[in-house]
């Protein structure tokens, strides 16, 4: 996937990707459509960071997930 173009498509990609990494149990809550591609840069550091990470502490999920909250559209 070309995650270097601002699209839809994209952002819904890198949702899905958090989610399915980070094993959140409120992932339902978190729709790939409640993200625009407005905010495509901040989105695309937040996946880049967890993409790199294999595992993260509680204190951090929960930074990610309010950090993921701020971007909502």
């Amino acid at each position: 996937m070309d995650l270097s173009k601002p699209t839809q498509e994209n952002v819904e990609y890198m949702i899905e990707a958090i989610k399915t990494k980070l094993r959140m149990a409120t992932g339902a809550a978190m729709q790939a459509s409640h993200f625009t591609a407005e905010r495509y840069e901040d989105l695309k550091d937040i996946y880049d960071m967890v993409a790199s990470k294999e595992r993260f502490s509680i204190s951090e999920v929960e930074a990610l997930v309010s950090e993921l909250g701020r971007l909502r559209g």
